[in-house]
């Protein structure tokens, strides 16, 4: 359905409409969606209504969003990517262990039915088949944990991308300002010159300005109260008069549609004459004939009304100012149009242009229905301007300072005004004070002239604090070392085209983006991705959903629990989901690395310990395996994963790659480590005086229980917990471990149980897990002195590793040139001399 009450209108008939092609979105006025309720329904016009189903299944919106939870976009990340090539190394080093084990069986004469079976355990030791369930796990969680505060996710594997967030684009309207506009006034025209604003629009005298204000909406009565946009709602509402529509189960026509004598959509009447003033008493009201509704690729809407008595028909539309000036006749428009228009919108209100013109006669109403659109907006007189104010959500300019100081850029991406736009920027501290910027306006090619590209620095508002800047020698200025480009959709349309050389410097710098198209907006993100930027984009999904779908991360900002524009919805309308996804991002992204290295230790443990026993001829009794697979394991990496995200967001960013030297010397020494101790156990064990050897005619399980197992199951049982606690980082992208309350618990617990079956393995669990009892008590608490120093020893080794080796590794990567495009161009532009871009000075595009 519909997120507000809209009208829908029959497709045009006939002229220009006659050739054009159904397009869901640019007919979306004509278009009803499943789940619309409709609340009311007039036919004006005789004649049945045909309507055509256009898509089904999951063609429809409804079955694009299953779609889209069914088979999500893929997602280019490169710890997937780098997961999948660990997996193939473990499976090649399952094949030199099955191949070491087939040979040490073989040498042990063991039958060949027992030599598969022990080689296929190997394969599924070391490639565990829980690896995939385990490392969701932190993902499932983080997807929970967002529930809660409102933010719905429809592609859990986009929540370990929001991670590695750099850059976030911003829809402006509902988004960093509120939804709503007030109206701050009028500003008519007198003889092409622009008048002192009226606050108060009904205070207007009778005429085309004040006509226009009244009529130039899409507004319907539904039960006694408006509905319609917002805007529409407020401008109606300032001029005080009321709109009126015939219902179809009254009988005959009211005295006011009575009037004109001829078929209308409605009536728009004046306030009583008691609230007028005296002077402007016994205004006549005015008949809508038709509405042309808005569209936001042509910027504009209009509607068609007449006059009691009056046989001709006037034409008004309001629309986007740069839009509505282009329709108009060029001597009504003032010559200091821009000038006006940028005195409020630097200000940051909403400013909205209107215009008339007078149509011929209108005999009937169906006449009125085949005036086609481009006859009736070409030819304008222009009446002025409407001021809107349009107010700055408090969390917005918080949350863009929050974002900055965790080094992510902002971008603001909105289809308002140029000036507007700034404006807001510079309130929500998108543009600080003390930066500067840059217009970068283009123009296309003309039939003499290539297409030219200029860089211009923008004025700056009386009691403004001045950018820093340089000045040439000949006079020109250089741009402030803190600047930031702006342009609007055209522009930027024209750099797509004919400077394409010159895209990837500007993206780099451009933080406000005006006059968007909503494809404008999608092509923006692509070409932002490009510079392999990890793209955001937070909107209201209204004219932004290819924005938001092409993101790395899209954040819709609605009511609804699921939304087909993006895979993260959020019901608080504000834009503090984004810090929150993004923290949460870095949790599950750290999350998953650790449950992954986990996994990986937890096999190559298990794989040493299975080997060391092949090579004796022996095994791990089935229970052991059980007992470390389900009991250890299994609840260590599904609770490790509970541990929520750091309260700060920080400057640094997790890891993105697994194939890194910071992961692969954390496996590396820790592999050689738990090596090293279950040697050094097997060792320890075979020469105490105690020791009895295995009879080596017998295999696995017959020669069970005997002391190279029991102990190597008491050193690995207390290896899986030492790792789990070794993998759990907290700071910086999480919470301590201790936070984890659950997670604690278990690990005392299970810490508790292995203790005890190292020390007291009584009864039951004795026998159950096939445990070798040891008389000599002195060995056991070496045991447990081994495991303490294993303990200490990887604790040691994370730390180091996470401070010291990744200290090192950013200073070499510092000499390195950066893989990211976006990096190797900032760094040259830095060096860049002299300063880019050059102020002032027209480009022109080669042929």
């Amino acid at each position: 359905g519909e997120s507000v009450p809209v009208m829908k209108t029959p497709l045009p008939a006939g002229g220009q409409a006659a050739g054009a092609v159904y397009c869901p979105e640019e007919h979306r006025r004509h278009t009803l969606f499943c789940g619309t309720q409709v609340i009311q329904a007039k036919a004006y016009v005789g004649g049945e209504v045909l309507a055509v189903v256009t898509r089904t299944g999951f063609c429809t919106a409804k079955g694009d969003l299953i779609s889209s939870i069914l088979y999500p976009k893929p997602v280019s990340f490169k710890f997937y990517k780098d997961a999948v090539k660990f997996v193939l190394f473990l499976a090649v080093l399952a094949l030199v262990g099955t191949l070491y084990s087939i040979l040490i069986l073989v040498r042990n004469q063991v039958p060949v039915g027992q030599i598969i079976i022990r080689a296929l355990d190997l394969v599924t030791v070391i490639v565990p088949p829980a690896l995939p369930a385990a490392m969701t796990v932190g993902t499932i969680y983080a997807q929970n944990r967002l529930k809660k505060q409102g933010i719905f996710c429809i592609s859990p594997p986009r929540i370990n991308l929001c991670g590695k967030i750099r850059l976030v684009c911003f829809d402006k309207t509902g988004t960093l300002t509120h939804e709503g506009l007030d109206v701050w006034g009028v500003v008519p025209l007198e003889q092409r010159r622009f008048l002192p604003i009226v606050h108060e629009p009904r205070c207007l005298p009778a005429g085309a300005l004040l006509y226009a204000l009244a009529t130039c909406h899409a507004v319907s009565p539904l039960r006694g109260q408006l509905v319609g946009d917002p805007v529409d709602l407020k401008m109606l509402e300032s001029t005080g008069w009321h709109l009126e529509m015939m219902e179809e189960e009254e009988e005959g026509e009211l005295p006011a549609f009575q009037q004109f004598q001829m078929k209308v959509l409605a009536v728009v009447k004046p306030p009583p004459e008691e609230e007028q003033p005296r002077d402007r008493r016994h205004q006549a009201p005015v008949g809508i004939l038709r509405r042309f509704p808005f569209s936001s690729s042509l910027q504009r809407m209009s509607v068609l009304v007449k006059l009691p008595g009056e046989a001709s028909a006037h034409a008004y539309v309001k629309g986007a100012p740069e839009m509505v000036a282009s329709l108009c006749r060029k001597e009504t428009v003032p010559p200091d149009f821009s000038q006006m228009l940028r005195h409020y919108t630097t200000d940051g209100f909403r400013v909205l242009a209107l215009a008339c013109k007078a149509l011929g006669t209108v005999a009937t109403f169906e006449e009125a229905l085949q005036l086609p659109r481009d006859a009736v907006e070409s030819g304008l007189s222009f009446l002025g301007f409407l001021v809107m104010k349009n107010v700055l959500k408090p969390e917005s300019a918080p949350v863009i300072q929050l974002l900055r100081s965790a080094n992510i850029r902002p971008v603001m991406v909105t289809g308002d005004n140029m000036l507007t736009a700034m404006n807001v920027a510079r309130g929500c501290r998108m543009v600080e004070p003390r930066e500067g910027v840059i217009f970068v306006t283009a123009s296309p090619p003309g039939h003499d002239k290539p297409a030219a590209l200029k860089f211009v620095l923008a004025e700056h508002s009386q009691g403004e604090e001045q950018p820093e800047g340089l000045q040439q020698r000949d006079g020109s200025s250089l741009p402030p070392r803190h600047c930031h480009l702006a342009l609007n959709g055209k522009s930027f349309q024209v750099v797509c085209e004919h400077f394409a050389e010159l895209l990837p410097r500007i993206l780099l710098r451009a933080t406000v983006f005006a006059r968007m198209l909503p494809e404008q907006k999608a092509q923006l993100v692509c070409s932002l991705q490009e510079l392999d930027y990890c793209v955001g984009m937070c909107g209201d999904g209204a004219n932004d959903c290819g924005a938001l779908r092409a993101a790395d991360v899209g954040i819709s900002l609605s009511e609804a629990e699921a939304s087909v524009a993006s895979p993260f919805t959020s019901r608080v309308a504000t834009i503090e989901c984004v810090p929150r996804v993004i923290r949460e991002g870095r949790c599950s992204l750290v999350t998953s690395f650790g449950v992954f290295k986990y996994m990986a230790l937890y096999s190559l443990v298990q794989f040493v310990s299975v080997l060391l026993l092949y090579t004796i001829n022996t095994n791990l009794s089935d229970f052991q395996f059980l007992f470390f697979d389900l009991v250890i394991t299994t609840t260590v990496a599904v609770l490790m994963g509970r541990t929520g995200p750091a309260p700060a967001l920080g400057v640094r960013r997790p890891q993105g790659a697994l194939i890194s030297g910071l992961v692969l010397g954390s496996l590396l020494l820790q592999t050689a480590l738990l090596i090293t101790v279950q040697v050094l156990s097997y060792f320890i064990t075979i020469s105490q005086s105690w020791y009895v050897p295995l009879n080596s005619t017998v295999t696995a399980p017959q020669n069970l229980p005997n002391y190279e197992n029991t102990v190597l199951f008491c050193v690995t049982g207390f290896q899986y917990l030492i790792l789990a606690v070794a993998m759990s980082k907290g700071y910086p992208f999480r919470e301590p471990l201790y936070t984890n309350v659950l997670f604690l618990l278990v690990l005392i617990l299970l810490f508790g149980l292995m203790i005890w079956l190292t020390l007291y393995p009584l009864g039951f669990p004795k026998s159950l897990l096939k445990l070798q009892p040891i008389e000599d008590f002195s060995f056991k608490l070496l045991l447990l002195g081994i495991a303490a120093l294993n303990f200490f020893t990887a604790f040691v080794l994370e730390t180091a590793l996470d401070h010291g080796l990744l200290g090192c590794f950013r200073r070499l990567r510092r000499k390195k040139a950066s893989k990211k495009l976006f990096k190797r161009l900032e760094k040259e532009l830095s060096q860049q001399q002299p300063a880019w871009p050059p102020l002032d000075q027209p480009l022109f595009a080669t042929p």
